[in-house]
């Protein structure tokens, strides 16, 4: 364990990202935390965003702020995060509602944009949950075909498992951009360029992508994509999801939950609904201020140290897991259940053992946080900007030690 926790400390000492970890709060007596890829740990600068907002935006200039910031904060965050994260060109992208309903938006407008000729939804066993029960929720609504794939749950959707499922009855592919369980890293431009030979649309979950992973929306022609904030981007818990909308579809598609902030004149107050232009059209009611406050400051540190160099920290972080468990866990039954190939696997790694749902819970009493997927898996949440090598190297000793102790 000695050699371990010497490379360990080896890697942090050269680790080129290692003085943003001084940018986060302090956990007072946490030993490890690898469950950022489900809720990213606080910056010190937004817990000053937070004083100030409460104090002078709310506390003092009250309503006079919509005026001054609010009303057009879900737009220019959007495009900070578009301009960022997804290589999109302003005007494309929004921050506003949970990802469930910006999910179902977007998936709703596309399934009646695509019409009754082409009413099939494609997607896949592995997406998670909440994709999946959305577009049940539409089919039900709308008469629209589900088509479901069946990926090899260690690996993920590939475009030859999307392109058997292609008939001219497909309007619109829901896939994850890297597979919430696995990390596997879809091939995103392949499978796009696939979908639109087949003259459908697609629309990519980015929620464990967005903030760690390149996706180049605009250059792959991507039509439609939606991503939570309260992961990589330090949103916090609850904070609202972004939508992107290829500027070329923006006019032809028609979302369903027409509130009064997506009107064109919202202050009007008139007798029926007008849709405002751009992405604007796809506000629905008033967006979360307080839930938006957080997200601006990871944007701004991601663009600060740059996004190609926060994914090469997460590739590096996820081989050294994976050789560790290779090295000190393997003999006890561990298996990696995460892709081996760096290019195919994102910002986390899900290891195996059939013990693993009780280690959860010992690892947690001993302040080392992963978190448990069904059926057996430990998932190991491995955020660049604030996770050191020495905090994943103590998880994997907690480990060992709680197998070897039987």
């Amino acid at each position: 364990m000695s050699t371990l926790r010497s490379r360990a400390a080896q890697l942090d000492a050269a680790d080129p990202l290692a003085a943003c970890r001084e940018e986060f709060l302090p956990a007072e007596g946490l030993v490890a935390y690898l469950d950022g890829n489900s809720l990213g740990r606080p910056l010190r600068a937004t817990a000053q965003r937070l004083e100030r907002l409460v104090r002078h935006d709310w506390g003092t200039r009250l309503i006079r702020s919509w005026d001054e910031q609010w009303m057009e904060l879900p737009l220019r965050l959007g495009d900070r995060i578009g301009q960022v994260c997804l290589g999109a060109a302003p005007g494309q992208s929004v921050v506003g509602d949970s990802t469930t309903v910006m999910l179902y938006k977007l998936l709703r407008a596309a399934v009646t944009a695509a019409g009754p000729q082409r009413p099939q939804i494609v997607l896949d066993t592995e997406n998670f949950p909440t994709d999946r029960y959305v577009a049940e929720g539409i089919a039900a609504e709308t008469g629209a075909e589900l088509v479901w794939l069946e990926p090899d749950p260690a690996k993920g959707v590939t475009p030859d498992v999307v392109a058997g499922a292609l008939t001219e009855r497909t309007g619109v592919v829901l896939l994850s951009h890297v597979a919430y369980k696995s990390a596997w890293v879809a091939d995103l431009p392949a499978i796009t360029a696939l979908v639109h030979g087949a003259g459908a649309l697609v629309l990519w979950d980015l929620c464990h992508s967005v903030g760690v992973l390149p996706s180049d929306l605009d250059a792959h022609d991507v039509d439609l994509a939606v991503g939570c904030s309260y992961k990589f981007l330090g949103g916090g818990p609850g904070a609202p999801a972004f939508g992107y909308v290829a500027e070329r579809h923006q006019e032809q598609l028609s979302q369903p939950i027409q509130g009064w902030m997506g009107h064109a004149e919202p202050f009007v107050m008139g007798p029926g609904y007008r849709a405002g232009t751009g992405m604007r059209a796809f506000i629905s009611g008033t967006p979360s201020v307080l839930g938006m406050a957080g997200i601006e400051d990871t944007v701004d540190l991601i663009e600060r140290v740059g996004l190609d160099r926060v994914h090469t920290k997460a590739s590096a972080l996820g081989r050294f897991v994976i050789d560790s468990v290779d090295e000190i866990l393997a003999d006890h039954g561990v298996r990696v259940v995460s892709p081996r190939e760096d290019d195919r696997r994102g910002a986390h790694v899900t290891i195996g053992h059939p013990r693993f749902r009780e280690v959860t819970r010992e690892l947690w009493s001993q302040d080392v946080i992963p978190d448990f997927r069904e059926p057996d898996g430990i998932r190991l949440g491995l955020s660049p900007l604030s996770t050191s090598y020495a905090e994943v190297a103590e998880a994997l000793v907690a480990i060992e030690g709680l197998l070897s102790r039987g």
